[in-house]
């Protein structure tokens, strides 16, 4: 047994040596590997090899789920972000020098490292710096990055990465030409300028009718002073039950009403508007003084029986208003 314990001391000094080397190839190795492949397609074992101490380099490990069987509809959103951002930054850092690796561990290869780490959901990003060399860390944990504000660009984990990383190349995210959105957006544009030149000689002369924007003017007054928006906003019922078995069209008091009484209020406003545009522009028109006569008397009448009824109205939503008009 002498003898076995004197080649045991004698291999020491080349065990040692073999240790030192030890982070400095695998550095080469996975280097080697990134620049065929990024992000590098991870197991558990490669996993636990790229991640282990000592090591002078960066790893960033996206930790996944992409099988259909999974379900996870957030992993297959941000994969193409994920590759987009390993492939910028191992393209951007031809020598090397940022000495970060991008890697992809997916659930069905790496089912003990997910146990291992205890994780739930997916995905999840581990970031694990060095802790050797000149920008080693002290605390050895990685730092990690949650999904919790949904899906991710390839632009904000790239901030995220960078700001763990002490002074040095950062490459960019560098996207590739959407040449079909180009051509989308260029061909919008031209049908666009078609569709108006065509239909400009018809359009014009259509937009320039002062009877039509008075017309949609008009809509809008009726729409908003009868009190449209205060539906949307409140949410009210269309109609509601009177108790008795029959329904009620208008709610009492001034801080309620329905949607069916915001119909007939801007009803009301229309034929009061009507009438008195009538009255003022077609009526002094009419060349029969019989037939003039008449359509005074008629829009009069209307504009009184329209007036009497908003202000029965009125006095459904205030029970104290001591006016009135007949009929109502």
């Amino acid at each position: 047994m002498r003898w076995l314990q004197l080649l045991t001391a004698s291999l020491l000094p080349f065990t040692a040596i073999a240790a030192k080397k030890a982070p400095k190839d695998r550095y080469q190795d996975f280097r080697t590997k990134s620049l065929s492949s990024t992000p590098l397609k991870l197991d558990d074992a490669s996993y636990s090899k790229l991640t282990q101490a000592p090591r002078d380099y960066a790893v960033v490990v996206l930790l996944t789920a992409l099988e259909t069987r999974f379900g996870c509809v957030l992993c297959r959103e941000f994969q193409p972000e994920w590759e987009l951002l390993a492939k910028s930054w191992t393209n951007g850092d031809k020598t090397g020098e940022s000495r970060v690796f991008f890697g992809t561990l997916d659930f069905a290869e790496g089912r003990n490292t997910f146990q291992s780490l205890q994780l739930q959901t997916a995905p999840v990003i581990l970031m694990f710096n060095p802790t050797t060399g000149a920008n080693a860390k002290a605390d050895a944990q990685p730092s990690r990055f949650d999904f919790t504000a949904g899906p991710q660009t390839a632009e904000s984990i790239h901030a995220w990465v960078s700001r763990h990383l002490p002074e040095g190349p950062k490459p960019a995210v560098s996207r590739p030409i959407n040449y079909f959105k180009i051509i989308s957006v260029t061909t919008a544009i031209l049908g666009l300028i078609t569709l108006v030149t065509v239909t400009a000689p018809y359009m014009i002369p259509l937009l320039q009718n002062r009877n039509l924007w008075a017309a949609l003017s008009l809509i809008a007054v009726l729409l908003f002073t009868s009190g449209h928006m205060f539906n949307h906003i409140r949410k009210v019922p269309y109609v509601s039950g009177d108790g008795k078995g029959g329904i009620s069209y208008f709610a009492g008091g001034f801080s309620n009403q329905f949607g069916m009484e915001t119909q007939i209020i801007a009803a009301i406003y229309g034929v009061l508007s009507f009438a008195t545009i009538s009255l003022a522009l077609k009526v002094p028109r009419i060349s029969d003084a019989k037939a003039q006569s008449f359509a005074v008397f008629l829009w009069s009448g209307v504009i009184f029986g329209m007036y009497s009824f908003l202000m029965s109205v009125f006095r459904m939503k205030n029970g104290g208003y001591p006016f009135f008009l007949p009929p109502f």
